[in-house]
């Protein structure tokens, strides 16, 4: 490696130049560690910068001791090693050579053999080496065991040169969050080791059952519940007693609720305890408006030539006379009208409002229907990665809080515990909060019922819109939608709307018909794109009318391999140049290009796009997002999957032209009423359901909703907190 042109401490982006077979190539990225004079095995992909030209975008980094004279001079005088300048190392490589390093490492006390190195600063010089390279050895270490690359970079930011000590000592460190290996490929690696100590097994055990359930919603798990999971991934062992001591040691909290006590990631209990004592806070500070309404709000309606309902009124006067606030509502309650009528107000007495949602659609819908510039909450909050596979952090924050007097939210269903505390944490004490979503729908992707809680413990202001208004009314869409929430049956028998039923008499046959339906006669009859305006939702994945089953019946006909179009397979199929695809994970690293040359990283669990090109010689996928295109290594297509149908839930947030819903009583446990109402919201301007008719009742009869443990309810119920 012949110098570094620039690296960032955080995270340790690097963009460095290479001497590759006597020509100079420009390197980017996570290479926190490596140092002039190094020589390098690189693997990654060949980008083009739009500003900066060719570039190799290393994804893995195997590192070699500098072995000429040359290369060790540079690198000790890069000040790699603490006390050790250009000079002084031009003296030691001069004494020793090509044997310069292992002196320094085996036998440090010959270092004192040179004029002006004592033998303290021998020792000295010997410990920064040592330091410096000791990811060389750990990775060496890890490596052997199949451990990734990205992984051994995890594990040296965390614990740097204690690296090794750590994971010899207990080895299930690694199931850290931070870390983010499972604890059975864990286990299956270093559970056989002779001196494992099984308590320290078994507090793994316990932790990772905790971070699993975060991806079911939970942001806790009763103590009886955790225990007996526990239970089945470790087998017999004392339990109650390792559970005991991380509490103690504060690794794991607790809270007793309503007598039952759940146990927490201490994360997840900061988050939810610190979101009710904020809100609370909130609901003490004085009104940001003191001044009457009813002039303004007159004047509104007069210079729009439109008469708000006292409901919408309502909602008007509470978002501007607190300082935080809820409005609800379903399809055409006229939340889209309050909005607008709210953000005029504010904007006349001077706040400067802003805008955001948690998804890109859902951000660019807001933006549609406001005139105003709305971004997605990572967006706002300036999220930058931690590194791969972490979660990311955000640059608004309490010391760099959001410069707004008002904060409008959309689609707050669609929020987690962690990314509301993020919120909450970047706002002033001063700012507003307006929170605008439909509790009908579906919780969170991410682990929390943030607006569920909220709502269910009834302190703070809120407004629930449930005139459905005379345009809205003449939609079957919007009519129907409120007729399942109520729990009524849809009307299904008429064929001049934008909402059909379609009967068939068995799976197969419905299964067909959504086929043809998203090749052939919805294209015909109305021009919509398969690609962009039709949407197939599926209430799971599995099944002949899951999502899996019909993305391989979808593609076949919608984009068949015909010896042109480049394609790659991987575990869940083959992935082909012009397939709809969906990201199923956040990635903070992944970079992208706007058509207007900005770039950016990070795409989102949910983000829908088409894979626009694939390249086999730079192993280069290009996924093409609304208005930016995506950059994946071929190692990285784990995080797509096919899109032309996609389930209920990766949905939320979006809304489609067309939505084709195939229903017949496959999973009992996926037919529940707000799944169905969330599935025909996202429908703009046709629904077609495709099925069984008693399926439909059964989901309209069937009110559970998803249990998720969580407590923010409870503590903003408790006066104490």
């Amino acid at each position: 490696m012949d110098s570094i042109v620039y690296r960032k401490e955080e995270g340790g982006f690097t963009v460095m130049d290479l001497d590759h077979d006597g020509e100079l190539l420009t390197v980017v990225g996570e290479l926190p560690f490596v140092q002039p004079g190094e020589e390098v095995t690189l693997t990654g992909t060949f980008v083009s910068h739009p500003t900066f030209g060719p570039q190799f975008k290393a994804e893995i980094c195997e590192r070699r001791l500098p072995a000429t004279e040359a290369a060790i001079t540079k690198y000790l005088g890069g000040g790699v090693v603490k006390g050790v300048g250009p000079a002084l190392a031009k003296r030691i490589v001069h004494k020793f050579g090509k044997d310069a390093l292992d002196i320094i490492e085996k036998e440090p006390e010959r270092l004192a053999e040179i004029k002006g190195i004592s033998e303290q600063s021998a020792q000295e010089i010997a410990a920064g080496f040592r330091q410096a390279f000791g990811i060389r050895s750990m990775m060496a270490q890890l490596q052997k065991y199949g451990l990734d690359p990205t992984v051994c970079v995890a594990v040296w930011k965390k614990w740097g040169p204690d690296s090794a000590r750590v994971i010899e000592e207990n080895p299930y460190e690694l199931c850290s969050q931070d870390i983010g290996m499972e604890f059975p490929q864990v286990d299956t690696i270093f559970g056989g080791q002779e001196g494992g100590a099984a308590e320290k097994r078994l507090a793994a055990g316990i932790c990772f059952v905790l971070v699993h359930n975060l991806q079911n919603g939970h942001t806790c798990l009763p103590q009886d519940k955790l225990l007996g999971a526990a239970a089945t991934l470790l087998g017999r062992g004392e339990l109650d007693g390792v559970l005991e001591e991380l509490l103690a040691e504060h690794r794991l909290d607790s809270a007793t609720v309503d007598g039952r006590v759940y146990i927490y990631l201490p994360e997840y209990f900061e988050a939810e305890t610190a979101e009710a004592g904020r809100l609370k806070m909130m609901l003490s500070l004085n009104a940001p408006t003191d001044a009457p309404l009813d002039t303004p709000i007159q004047l509104l309606e007069q210079e729009l030539g439109i008469e708000y309902d006292e409901t919408q009124k309502n909602a008007i006067r509470g978002a501007l006379e607190n300082h935080v606030f809820v409005m609800t509502g379903g399809p055409g309650t006229g939340k889209t009208t309050t909005l607008n009528a709210i953000i005029r107000l504010l904007e006349e007495q001077g706040d400067r409002v802003l805008l955001a949602a948690p998804t890109g659609r859902a951000a660019k819908r807001l933006s549609e229907v406001t005139g105003r510039e709305a971004k997605t909450l990572h967006r706002l909050l300036e999220v930058e990665s931690r590194g791969a596979g972490q979660m990311g952090t955000f640059r608004r924050n309490e010391k760099n809080p959001l410069k707004c007097d008002t904060l409008i939210i959309d689609e707050m269903s669609m929020v987690d515990t962690m990314l509301f505390y993020a919120v909450l944490k970047a706002l002033t004490f001063s700012a507003r909060l307006i929170m605008v979503g439909d509790s009908d729908q579906l919780p969170s992707v991410g682990a929390g019922n943030v607006l569920g809680d909220i709502l269910a413990a009834d302190m703070l202001p809120s407004v629930t819109l449930d005139t459905i208004f005379r345009q809205a009314a003449e939609s079957m869409i919007v009519t129907n939608a409120h007729d399942i929430v109520q729990g009524e049956y849809p009307e299904l028998e008429a064929h001049d709307n934008d909402f059909f039923f379609l009967p068939r008499a068995n799976i197969s046959d419905a299964a067909k018909t959504v086929v043809q339906l998203c090749t052939r006669r919805l294209p015909s009859a109305y021009g919509f794109s398969p690609q962009w305006d039709i949407q197939v939702l599926c209430p799971g994945k599995r099944g002949d009318l899951g999502t899996w089953s019909l993305n391989a019946a979808l593609q076949a006909v919608l984009n068949p391999a015909d010896g042109k179009k480049r394609e790659l397979k991987y575990s869940g199929g083959v992935l082909r140049e012009g397939d709809k695809v969906m990201q199923v994970r956040n990635n903070y690293d992944t970079t992208w290009t706007k058509d207007d040359g900005e770039m950016g990283s990070g795409v989102f669990n949910g983000d829908i796009g088409m894979i626009k090109s694939m390249d086999p010689r730079s192993r280069v996928i290009e996924v093409r997002f609304d208005d930016r295109t995506a950059q994946y290594t071929y190692d990285s297509a784990g995080e797509l999957e096919h899109a032309w149908a996609v389930t209920v839930h990766k949905s939320q947030g979006s809304e489609f032209e067309a939505v084709v819903l195939p229903l017949f009583e496959e999973n009992p446990r996926l037919c529940y009423r707000n799944l169905l109402y969330t599935a025909v919201t996202r429908a703009r301007q046709l629904l077609i359901i495709v099925g069984d008719q008693r399926s439909i009742m059964r989901m309209v009869d069937n009110n559970r909703r998803t249990v998720r443990y969580t407590n923010l309810r409870r503590f903003l119920e408790d006066t104490e907190i």
